[in-house]
C-alpha cells in the first residue's frame, strides 16, 4: 500500500511538472508570435523609424521601448511620433492580448490592415495625426472591446458608418478633421460620452443624443441643432414675398459693389510691392483670372490651346478654366514670383505660383517639374502640376493646413500675448525639415533645394514642418538677390542657379541658428558686410559668451540647455566657411534625431506617467499628451 502511494505521488509530481513545462512552452510560443508581429512592423517601417532601436537579438520584446507585457504577452504598444512611414503591414493582428495601441503623430497612410479584426482584447486605439485614407474600415466594428477610438486628423472619406453601433463599450470617439460627408447617423451607443466630428464635410441636423456635447465638437461643418444654432424653418413666421424680393435685390446690389471693390484691390495689389516673408501673408482676395489675365488671353487668342499638366496619376484633375474661375487669395511675393491660394468649385484648394524669369525651354521645364512632382515625402510640399504658356508659367502645389511659415512664427509677430515656439517644437521643426531635405539629397541623381530659408518652411497646426519651393532654382532665378535671400546663401555660391548639396547644408544651418537665436538673418544688427548670423554666432562662442546667443524665450527651458548647445554646435558645423568642412544632410539629420530624442527622454523623466495617453479632462479627452514619447536607449 505504501509503495502504491509512493507511485501515485510520483506520478502526480511528474504530471504536474509536465503541465508546467507545457504551460511555459505555450507562453513562450505566444510571445514568439507577438515578437514576430513586432519584427514585421519594424521591417515595414524602414530605417527612418525609431523602431530601429529595437534589439532583435533579444528574444524578449517586453524589454523593447514602447512595448509593455503582462502575463507573458504584449498588452500595450505605444509608438507615438516615432517616424513610422507608409502602410501598416499585416501581422499586428497576432497581438491577440493587446489592450492599447498608440500609433499617433506618425506618417502612416493607406488603410487599416484587415487582421485588426483579431485584436479582440483591444480597449484603446489611438491613430490620430496620420494619413490613413479611404472609408472607415468595417473591421473596426468587430472589435467590440474598444473603449476609446481616435481617428482624428487623417483622410477618411465617405459617410460615418452605422457600424459604430456595434461598439457597445465605446466611450470616446474622435473623428475630427477628416473628409467625412453626409449626415451624422443615429448612433445608439449608451456608453458614448464624448464625440468629436469637427472640421469634416458633414451637413444636416445633429442627433438629439449629442446635444450635450460641446459646440466645438461640431464646428467646421454645415450642421445645425443643439449645441449649435437651430435648423432653418423651425416654426418661424414666413416673410412676405415683397420683403423677400427687397432682401434679394438689396443683397445683389451690395454683392456687385463688393465685387467691384475687390476687383480694384486685386488689380492694385499686383502693381505694388508685397510685404516681405516675415509679414502677415493674406493681403487681398478676388478671382484668379483677374490676377493672371495673360493666361486667359493666350487660351482665347488662337487655336493652339494649352492645358494644365498634372504630375501624378490619381490626382483630382481640373482644367485651366476651372482654375481661373477659382476665388484667389494673395499669399505674397517670393523669390520666384507671386503666390496665391485658389479655392476651386470642385471643393479643393491649391497653391498657385506665378513663376517669373524662367530660363529654360518648354521641354526642359516640363521635364524638370514632372521630376520634382514625383518627390513624395511627408516633409515636402507636393508639386501638383503646372501650366506653360508664352507669357505665363504657373506652378500648382498642394495646399497644406498651414499655420504660416517658420519665418512668420519667429519674426512676424512680437506681440507679448502671442504663443511662442517651445523648445521641443523648435527641435522637432529642425528634424522634420532636415528629413525632407535629406530625402531630396538621397535621390538618384541628387536634387539640391537651392533656396532653403525659414519662409520656405511651412508649419501645420501641430507645428510639423513641410519644406516648399524645392528644386525651382533649376528652372527660374530671381531678377535680383534680395538681402533676405542672400543671407542664407553659402559663401562659395556665385551663381544662384548652381547650388550644391553642401551649399544646401549651409543654408539649413542658418535656419537652425535662426531657430536657436530667434534672430532673422537679415536683421539690422547684421547690416555690416563683415558680420552675418553665422559669423556673429561663431564669434560669441569663441568669446565664451554662448549664453548670449540663445533666444530669450528658450532660456526658460533650463533642463534643455545641454541639447541646445549640441544643436548649436551642429549648426556651426553646417555653416563652416569651407564646403568640405560641412557634414552631409544625412549625418545632420541623424544627429538632430539623436538630440531630439534626448529632449523627449528628459521630458518623459519630468512626467509622472510612462507611455500613457492622457484623457483626464474634457479638453484633453481626444488628445494624447504630446510630451510622452518613446525615448532612446541609454547608449544612444
Amino acid at each position: 500500500m505504501a509503495r502504491r502511494n509512493i507511485h501515485r505521488h510520483y506520478f502526480s509530481s511528474v504530471l504536474f511538472l509536465v503541465l508546467i513545462i507545457c504551460s511555459v512552452a505555450e507562453a513562450e510560443l505566444d510571445l514568439a508570435f507577438d515578437m514576430a508581429a513586432l519584427v514585421a512592423l519594424q521591417k515595414a517601417m524602414g530605417v527612418l523609424s525609431r523602431t530601429r532601436y529595437w534589439n532583435l537579438s533579444d528574444n524578449n520584446p517586453c524589454l523593447w521601448l514602447g512595448v509593455t507585457c503582462s502575463g507573458g504577452r504584449v498588452t500595450e504598444l505605444r509608438l507615438p511620433g516615432v517616424g513610422l512611414v507608409g502602410q501598416l503591414p499585416l501581422g499586428l493582428g497576432n497581438l491577440t492580448q493587446l489592450q492599447t495601441l498608440s500609433l499617433r503623430s506618425n506618417m502612416l497612410s493607406g488603410s487599416i490592415p484587415s487582421d485588426f479584426a483579431n485584436l479582440r482584447s483591444l480597449r484603446n486605439l489611438y491613430l490620430q495625426w496620420n494619413s490613413f485614407s479611404g472609408e472607415i474600415p468595417p473591421i473596426l466594428f468587430s472589435i467590440r472591446s474598444i473603449v476609446r477610438l481616435n481617428l482624428a486628423h487623417n483622410k477618411f472619406v465617405e459617410s460615418i458608418p452605422l457600424g459604430f453601433n456595434n461598439l457597445t463599450n465605446l466611450q470616446v470617439l474622435n473623428l475630427e478633421e477628416n473628409q467625412l460627408e453626409g449626415f451624422i447617423p443615429d448612433l445608439n451607443i449608451p456608453s458614448l460620452n464624448a464625440l468629436n466630428v469637427s472640421f469634416n464635410r458633414l451637413n444636416g441636423s445633429i442627433p438629439s443624443q449629442f446635444s450635450n456635447q460641446p459646440a466645438s465638437a461640431f464646428n467646421g461643418n454645415s450642421l445645425c441643432e443643439k449645441p449649435l444654432s437651430p435648423c432653418d424653418g423651425g416654426g418661424k413666421k414666413k416673410l412676405s414675398a415683397g420683403v423677400i424680393a427687397g432682401i434679394v435685390i438689396g443683397s445683389l446690389i451690395a454683392f456687385l459693389i463688393i465685387i467691384l471693390i475687390l476687383f480694384y484691390l486685386c488689380r492694385r495689389a499686383i502693381r505694388i510691392n508685397q510685404p516681405n516673408d516675415a509679414q502677415t501673408t493674406v493681403t487681398t482676395s478676388g478671382r484668379l483670372s483677374s490676377e493672371v489675365e495673360t493666361v486667359v488671353g493666350e487660351n482665347r487668342g488662337g487655336g493652339n490651346e494649352r492645358a494644365l499638366v498634372f504630375c501624378r496619376k490619381g490626382e483630382v484633375v481640373f482644367d485651366l478654366e476651372e482654375l481661373l474661375k477659382a476665388s484667389a487669395e494673395v499669399l505674397g511675393k517670393g523669390s520666384f514670383g507671386s503666390t496665391y491660394t485658389a479655392a476651386l468649385d470642385v471643393g479643393i484648394t491649391v497653391v498657385v505660383k506665378r513663376l517669373r524669369d524662367v530660363k529654360v525651354s518648354e521641354e526642359e521645364f516640363k521635364e524638370k517639374i514632372e521630376s520634382l512632382g514625383m518627390m513624395n515625402h511627408p516633409n515636402l510640399v507636393p508639386i501638383k502640376g503646372f501650366y506653360y504658356g508664352r507669357d505665363e508659367k504657373l506652378l500648382l502645389s498642394d495646399h497644406i493646413s498651414s499655420m504660416g511659415s517658420l519665418s512668420v512664427h519667429l519674426h512676424g509677430n512680437k506681440d507679448p500675448s502671442r504663443t511662442s515656439l517651445k523648445w521641443e517644437a523648435r527641435a522637432g521643426i529642425a528634424l522634420a525639415a532636415a528629413q525632407g531635405i535629406t530625402y531630396l539629397h538621397s535621390r538618384r541623381p541628387p536634387i539640391s533645394h537651392g533656396n532653403i530659408k525659414s519662409s520656405n518652411i511651412l508649419l501645420n497646426r501641430s507645428h510639423t514642418a513641410c519644406v516648399s519651393d524645392f528644386g525651382l532654382i533649376q528652372i527660374a532665378s530671381p531678377a535680383s538677390t534680395p538681402n533676405h535671400v542672400a543671407t542664407y546663401r553659402a559663401p562659395e555660391v556665385t551663381d544662384p542657379r548652381k547650388v550644391s548639396l553642401k551649399a544646401d547644408v549651409y543654408s539649413f544651418g542658418v535656419v537652425v541658428l535662426e531657430l536657436l537665436t530667434g534672430k532673422a538673418p537679415n536683421s539690422a544688427m547684421f547690416n555690416d558686410d563683415a558680420v552675418d548670423l553665422p559669423r556673429w554666432v561663431h564669434s560669441k562662442v569663441k568669446e565664451k559668451k554662448t549664453a548670449e546667443v540663445f533666444d530669450e524665450e528658450l532660456l526658460e527651458y533650463k533642463n534643455g540647455l545641454d541639447e541646445m548647445v549640441q544643436l548649436l554646435h551642429l549648426a556651426m558645423l553646417c555653416t563652416a566657411p569651407h564646403p568640405d568642412s560641412r557634414p552631409s544632410m544625412a549625418k545632420v539629420t541623424s544627429r538632430i534625431d539623436e538630440i531630439y530624442h534626448l529632449i523627449l527622454l528628459k521630458e518623459q523623466e519630468m512626467s509622472n506617467d510612462k507611455f500613457y495617453d492622457v484623457e483626464s479632462t474634457v479638453s484633453q479627452q481626444f488628445y494624447s499628451a504630446d510630451s510622452i514619447m518613446v525615448p532612446l536607449p541609454p547608449s544612444i
